[in-house]
């Protein structure tokens, strides 16, 4: 139980500072991007919708946590299912400062073949989103909750806001994360729980045998919370110990797209078939892309610049406190408000 809940700060830590990085960047981006301009680029169930999220998403250096309130932005603004699906996906694979630590580290043919296929995986589970679960066009005038797929009205004379750094903070930190303070939570504990049950001697779990090598990559990477830049090191000491640049590859595609926080996320936002959608794109593509590095690449030259052993200072600490005491807050009030509307229709005791 110790190591479970080791594993949970570690996790928290690692996580806090991106966590909340995002939810300001998204009150940002609520403030200077209009709904209008999200509801026409990416708001309709087209095949473009879908390219323009995974293409604007690519060179956004946000990993697969921070990019949860962004996606949750866009989708309460007014993306369709499909375009807010493929923004989830292509963003946390790659990113600039992903893209730049990738060429040090693997060269520019990796690199490109990196940011390729990620974009790849991103429209693809973005076209089949907009097929199997086609929704009508929003129309001007109305938003989408993050908490349900209910549309509200705007008033037509509503006029933008001016820019203002309380509501970056109102808008990012109570109702976006109060969105998904819930599987936010129920990941971190999940995801604790994997962290302390791998084992230490990880490169050992990989065979000769590619294929198996390829799923007991994708399984370790999918349910692992690992940004695209922190997954690099790590994919380049398991090609250095044996693994194939493939499988490696599996787990540089697999990490930072998902991970059991996002998996809860996806579900709560976009729905079950969504969550299906997601996980098998993710998975078969990344095994697809993985087994054919090792069909087109003898022999992968790495430089090794990145230090494996990080260490946690006061910032990422503070954020992981600040991060968490925000999750209780927001469980605690909605059980709050849950009483109250139990007591409200009468079914409460005195």
């Amino acid at each position: 139980m110790y190591l479970i809940w080791e594993a949970f700060w570690e996790l928290s830590v690692d996580m806090g500072v991106y966590i909340l990085f995002g939810l300001l960047a998204a009150g940002i981006l609520h403030q200077i991007i209009r709904e209008e301009w999200i509801q026409k680029h990416l708001g309709s169930d087209t095949h473009g919708s879908v390219f323009k999220a995974a293409l604007f998403g690519a060179p956004l250096p946000l990993c697969s946590c921070s990019v949860i309130p962004f996606a949750a932005a866009l989708r309460r603004n007014g993306a369709s299912k499909g375009s807010t699906l493929s923004f989830l996906i292509s963003t946390p694979i790659t990113g600039i400062d992903s893209i730049l630590a990738t060429f040090g580290m693997f060269g520019w043919v990796f690199t490109f073949y990196r940011v390729f296929t990620s974009v790849v995986i991103a429209i693809a589970a973005g076209v089949l989103m907009t097929i199997f679960e086609p929704q009508k066009t929003l129309k001007k005038g109305f938003t989408f909750t993050a908490t349900a797929p209910k549309i509200t009205p705007m008033s037509k004379t509503e006029e933008k806001k001016p820019f203002s750094f309380v509501a970056i903070f109102e808008y990012g930190l109570v109702t976006l994360l109060g969105s998904f303070s819930k599987p936010l939570f129920w990941g971190l504990l999940i995801g604790a729980f994997i962290t302390a049950a791998i084992p230490s001697n990880l490169h050992e779990l990989f065979s000769d045998n590619l294929l198996l090598g390829y799923i007991i990559a994708v399984a370790i990477a999918t349910p692992m919370y690992v940004c695209a830049t922190a997954s690099l090191p790590i994919a380049a000491s398991l090609i250095l110990a044996g693994v194939s640049p493939g499988a490696a590859f599996v787990f540089l595609s697999a990490g930072p797209a998902t991970n059991s926080v996002t998996m809860g996320v996806v579900k709560s936002l976009l729905g079950m078939r969504a969550l299906v959608i997601y996980l098998s794109v993710i998975v078969i593509g990344s095994i697809l892309f993985g087994a054919l590095i090792d069909m087109g690449f003898n022999t992968l030259s790495i430089t090794m610049n990145v230090n494996l052993q990080e260490e946690h200072g006061i910032v990422e600490e503070s954020a992981a406190v600040l991060m968490l005491g925000l999750i209780g807050w927001h469980l605690i009030r909605g059980l709050f408000q849950k009483k109250e509307k139990s007591c409200n229709g009468g079914s409460c005791c005195s």
